[in-house]
């Protein structure tokens, strides 16, 4: 465990990822926290075809031939979090108070190890205290039952959730009476969502790894893929070697985008590094609207220019409607403006939009949170769709467009139904096949949900895993609508903050991990999830169990809807959780695409779900893939003097999980406090090197604070901050979200620095 008394250190960035300082820190972190033998059967067991998915990040695995090593760094870091022979139980908790623990750092309580059996904080305790599974049912139980209204409820889904715990979790959670099941996914991939199915008619990927390898262009935008999905360094690699291009728009330079030392060949071990982004456009916060809308104009003046058609007509004929208007609205749009609102020039984007035209077309555009959680998310995210749909870059080999998901089952949880604005056809489908009555009025997403316990309209919270006070917005905020909870219960494998803010009453349900042998009533169990391009796969633990009194997610579902439901005609939740085939029988039954779940996810590498656009086939209301036409929209400050702030991680952490103090790429070492800043702002407001600096956030309802952040000079656009979520998540406003989505702005918040 590092030192958290240790002296920051800063370094200059580094220029290229991975390469052997990958492969030394993923070694140090496994066989630290589990040991040469558990560690390593760990590692090579994991994200094989038998073995266990990561539970890290979204990225598929190979179709074909998987390395024995085939994981990163990060997803080493996962595993080693999880595998850790280092226990919390009883003792632990009567030797630390709620009030010792709150003082501690998130990334102490990782280190702490893995909790053992079932603890809950009663009314007006200092201390959490053993409880039966039995008892821990019964308490859930009979607070649900004294609610006035289902709708005082609410479930909350962590990505990592499997596809059968999930789809047992919505079932249970609907049949109760409720939609309340906001998900991780509300403060990621939301606008994704939001966007495209109104765009193209489904709100997932329409790409798969061999056709980033074909691509002629690949975009990475809003996205630092580095150190948040460092398995894709192998695919951008690949499509350079294959002739391919790479451009980066993001407005830190990051060394997962310049270069990458693949740990798996020899140059890649001895550090030599293959250059990855030949073009990289540091835009200014929220300005890639603007570039996108560059990127259409260039091509309509290429396209009327040409003796040869730019546009693809004939695709545009046939699929699309609303070109005129688009092109309209591309008139209106001034270069002047465009090139204000990005921050980088014409000629740059120019070169871009040349790039993407000059072979066959074939562009794939790669996004995440740099994107989607902005206030004009959605409208970005059709305008980088609007550009497919112009060169017909969709539906085709080596073109479209690739949301590249955070969590290892986000996309899965939401196939299986965890959506608090469920589809009428969902809703019919799991009538039919289980003979109850589906609610149908809208639940409560991320944001409405804290609302609403903050209100005091909800005073039930359950968490199937994650971290949910320090994943939300506005911290201070969620604490205090936790707080006013009776109760809040959290499925986890680690402590951590969430955990400790409760409501009158707080439970922790510790659960099998996704590295852990899983026997039930039928033998050992697997689970299923689904990637980031739309495979579902298994998931088999072949690690002995940390702790005898841990459950599995499903069946911690099924014994708390035993409980509360009981036994129906149509669900014998027991008998579900005794044999997770069944579930999947009940998944194919109402779920379309999951045709023979249980003998087709049992092939080797699993199936790909159907996704209509890769024929062209249009799944929206007018069967035809859509043009939006929204005027440019940037993020304002009130004040010209403030700073726009966006949050992002570190190299040591995983979501809210922080592994290490560390962030190698960038430079810092034994240090999270911290602020980028252009060094040129810093001159300007007097503010040295590794200065501490107050934070202060401004919006209409007010001010919020954070204290005692270094300043560290970074290479990033005028008017630009910087800083590590979740320390920085104070700052966030509650209800500073984005169009449609509803998703909290993290990355553009109004900010002012005083010093410290």
């Amino acid at each position: 465990m590092q030192s958290e008394d240790a002296p920051l250190k800063v370094k200059d960035p580094k220029t290229w990822a991975a390469g052997t300082p990958a492969v030394v820190s993923s070694l140090k972190q496994v066989m630290s926290t589990a040991g040469p033998i558990r560690g390593t059967k760990a590692l090579l067991e994991l994200n094989q075809t038998d073995g266990f998915d990561c539970p890290s990040c979204a990225w598929p695995d190979p179709d074909n031939h998987r390395a024995m090593t085939d994981f990163c760094e990060n997803g080493a870091k996962s595993i080693a979090s999880e595998v850790t022979t280092k226990i919390i139980d009883e003792r632990f908790f009567a030797n630390h108070s709620i009030a010792d623990l709150m003082a501690q750092s998130d990334y102490w309580h990782d280190q702490q190890g893995r909790l053992t059996s079932p603890m809950v904080l009663r009314d007006g305790s200092t201390h959490y205290e053993p409880i039966s599974w039995e008892d821990a049912f019964s308490l859930m139980a009979a607070e649900l039952k004294r609610l006035d209204t289902p709708d005082e409820a609410i479930f909350y889904t962590s990505g990592r959730t499997s596809n059968e715990a999930a789809f047992l979790y919505q079932l249970f959670t609907r049949h109760y009476g409720t939609n309340n099941l906001p998900d991780c996914s509300n403060m990621c991939h939301e606008s994704s969502g939001s966007a495209l199915v109104p765009a193209i008619g489904i709100g997932k990927g329409t790409v798969s790894l061999d056709d980033l390898h074909c691509a002629d262009v690949i975009i990475c935008v809003g996205q630092n893929p580095g150190t948040n999905h460092p398995r894709m360094l192998a695919s951008l690699e690949k499509c350079i070697a294959n002739g391919g291009e790479v451009v980066a728009i993001n407005p830190l330079r990051e060394a997962g985008l310049l270069g990458f030392a693949h740990p798996q060949k020899i140059s890649g071990m001895l550090n030599q590094a293959s250059p990855l982004a030949d073009q990289y456009l540091q835009v200014k916060i929220n300005g890639d609207m603007a570039i996108f809308r560059g990127i259409a104009k260039t091509i309509f003046a290429r396209d009327k220019a040409s003796l040869i058609p730019v546009i693809d007509r004939n695709f545009i004929h046939d699929h699309t409607e609303g070109l005129d208007a688009y092109a309209v609205a591309c008139a209106a749009s001034s270069w002047d403006q465009i090139t204000q609102d990005s921050g980088v020039s014409r000629e740059e984007i120019e070169r871009l939009a040349d790039k993407i035209i000059a072979k066959e077309k074939k562009l794939i555009t790669c996004w995440a949170m740099g994107i989607t959680q902005h206030k004009n998310s959605v409208d970005t995210i059709r305008e980088i769709t609007n550009i497919h749909l112009l060169i017909g870059a969709i539906g085709r080999t080596g073109a479209g467009v690739c949301p590249v998901r955070g969590h290892s089952n986000v996309q899965g949880d939401r196939t299986m139904g965890i959506y608090e604005k469920l589809p009428e056809e969902c809703h019919l489908s799991l009538e039919r096949t289980f003979q109850f009555k589906s609610p149908r009025k809208h639940g409560y997403d991320v944001v409405e949900a804290i609302q609403a316990m903050h209100k005091g309209n909800a005073s039930f919270f359950l968490a199937m895993g994650g971290n949910f006070l320090q994943a939300a917005p506005d911290t201070e905020f969620t604490a205090a609508a936790l707080r006013k909870c009776n109760l809040t219960a959290h499925v986890v494998t680690k402590l951590n903050r969430s955990q400790l803010v409760t409501g009158k009453t707080g439970l922790i349900l510790p659960c099998l991990g996704r590295t852990e042998i899983d026997i039930q009533k039928a033998g050992q169990q697997f689970i299923t999830c689904e990637n980031s391009m739309g495979i579902v796969h298994m998931s088999t633990g072949r690690l002995k169990p940390i702790s005898t009194h841990l459950m599995s997610e499903p069946a911690i579902v099924a014994h708390l809807a035993n409980k509360v439901i009981g036994k129906t005609n149509t669900i014998d939740w027991l008998a579900l959780a005794g044999d997770y085939s069944l579930i999947r029988n009940a998944i194919e039954a109402t779920i379309p695409g999951f045709e023979n779940f249980n003998s087709r996810v049992r092939e080797p590498g699993g199936f790909y779900l159907q996704n209509n656009v890769k024929n062209r086939i249009w799944d929206t209301p007018n069967r035809k893939a859509n043009f939006s036409n929204h005027a440019l929209s940037i993020f304002q400050k009130k004040n010209v003097k403030h700073l726009i702030l966006q949050t992002l991680r570190s190299h040591d952490q995983y979501n809210t999980t922080v592994y290490g103090l560390d962030d190698r790429y960038r430079g810092i070492s034994n240090q999270r406090m911290v602020i980028f800043l252009n060094p040129e702002d810093m001159v300007e407001r007097s503010i040295k090197p590794v200065q501490k600096v107050k934070i202060t956030s401004h919006w209409s309802d007010g001010l919020r604070h954070a204290e005692g952040f270094f300043a560290i000079p970074y290479e990033m656009p005028r008017g630009t901050a910087a800083a590590y979520f979740p320390e920085a998540n104070v700052l966030v406003p509650i209800d500073s979200t984005a169009d449609t989505s509803n998703t909290p702005t993290s990355k553009a918040v109004e900010i002012s620095l005083e010093l410290m």
